[in-house]
Order: structure tokens, then C-alpha cells, then sequence
């Protein structure tokens, strides 16, 4: 049986006096891909951000590889071995794409296959292409592709991608599949947030819909693709 690598139970988080997520329950096995679904505003990103200690939860469990991190600081929690891709990229804009990739290099999980900058290049060959280009002169699909390739190169036990295609362009979007499929193969362990369900369904083990802050369905890809009133309802396809 697959090590539980992340799991949430009965997580609570608000900003200020406003509750986002209310006890939401979630899983990742050790080399799964595991799908976040939901509209906009439902708490997809606060799950993410109660994860990564950025905005503390008031109740429930949050276990990384058997520790309790729900009390952790950001940076202890990312040392544990969590490599994020958040929302909107945030890249370095002042240093170079070498820069970003060499200001997150570490093994600090004695991983037996680590990343290095050559790997990094040959998923994103555009990467090595852009390595003297300032961060802030990439296109968005370029700084998404960075974005992924700093996360690796910390040699994450488990990847999380905060809207992993929002606003790319076709091509790009495609390429980024096709970069975690390559992921998946690896075994690398990911929870993914995107909108587009063929994809996910495509290449993510499991599914978790969230509706106001609550998990309101947990499945396979099959059945996911099996029950289109669930997407409509939930996902308003």
C-alpha cells in the first residue's frame, strides 16, 4: 500500500472574520497525482495556502510525510519537501531564468535522481534558450515553465500547481500536460489545480471537488468522466 505523503482532515481557515474552508478533507498518496476542482472562489487557493502555513488554518490536521505541519512556518514547511508553483507564477523578475533555477537548487531530500539545471532544460528546452533573459521580460507560458522548473530543482517530494494553464496560451498549455505526464511517469507526487477536466482526467489518479469550502465529491478519473451532471453542477461544464 502507497505511503500517505499529504494528508488534511477537517480543516478550518478564515481571513479575518470570513471562513473560507470549512473541514476540508483531502489525500495524496506517494507517487499520486491528485486533482483540485471547483469553481472560482470556493478555496482551491486557501487550501493551498493553509498547506504552505501562508495563511494559518484555526482547526483540523495538516500532515506532511507523518509530521503534524499545521502550526509550521512557510519556510520549514517548504524545507520538509514541498515544491509550489503558485497562482500567477511569481518568478524572480530581477534575476536571470539561470538565476531563478540556481537560487532554488537543493537535495535537501537526498533525492537518488536529483534535478539539475541540464534536466530542467531538457523538459523546457525554451528555458535554456531564455537562461540570460531577465525573469521579467519572459512571457507568461515562459514564466510558467520557470516557475515548474524552481519548484524542481528543489527536489520536492510532493509538486503543488496552483492554476498549472490558466491564461496560456494553446500550445503552452499543451506543453505543460505533457510535462506532467513526464512527472507522473517519474512518480513524482502532485496536487494540481486546473479547470481543464480532459486533461486531468487524462493523467490524475484521483479527484476532489470543493464547493464553499467543503469536499463535496472524491473520485477516480473514470468515474469523474462517467458522471457529467457532476461536472455541471460542480465545475459548470
Amino acid at each position: 500500500m502507497a505511503e500517505t505523503l499529504l494528508e488534511i482532515d477537517g480543516v478550518e481557515t478564515c481571513y479575518g472574520l470570513s471562513q473560507v474552508l470549512f473541514g476540508l478533507s483531502l489525500k495524496v498518496q506517494s507517487g499520486e497525482m491528485v486533482a483540485l476542482m471547483g469553481r472560482n472562489g470556493m478555496g482551491k487557493t486557501t487550501t493551498i495556502r493553509s498547506i504552505m502555513g501562508m495563511t494559518g488554518a484555526r482547526a483540523g490536521t495538516i500532515r506532511f510525510a507523518g509530521e503534524q505541519v499545521r502550526s509550521l512556518p512557510s519556510y520549514k514547511i517548504a524545507k520538509l519537501g514541498i515544491g509550489l508553483v503558485p497562482e500567477g507564477r511569481q518568478i524572480f523578475p530581477n534575476l536571470t531564468v539561470y538565476e531563478n533555477l540556481v537560487a532554488a537548487s537543493g537535495n535537501r531530500q537526498g533525492a537518488s535522481d536529483p534535478w539539475t539545471i541540464e534536466k530542467i532544460h531538457a523538459l523546457f528546452p525554451r528555458l535554456a534558450e531564455r537562461g540570460n533573459n531577465m525573469g521579467v521580460t519572459l512571457s507568461g507560458g515562459e514564466q510558467q515553465m520557470l516557475a515548474i522548473g524552481r519548484a524542481l530543482m528543489t527536489n520536492p517530494k510532493l509538486l503543488i500547481l496552483d492554476e498549472a494553464t490558466e491564461g496560456l496560451a494553446p500550445l503552452i498549455r499543451e506543453e505543460i500536460w505533457n510535462c506532467l505526464s513526464m512527472l507522473k511517469g517519474r512518480g513524482q507526487s502532485v496536487l494540481v489545480i486546473d479547470k481543464n477536466v480532459a486533461n486531468l482526467s487524462r493523467i490524475a489518479d484521483r479527484h476532489y471537488i470543493i464547493e464553499r469550502g467543503r469536499t463535496v465529491w472524491t473520485g477516480t478519473s473514470e468515474q469523474l468522466i462517467a458522471e457529467p451532471d457532476l461536472q455541471h453542477r460542480y465545475l459548470g461544464i
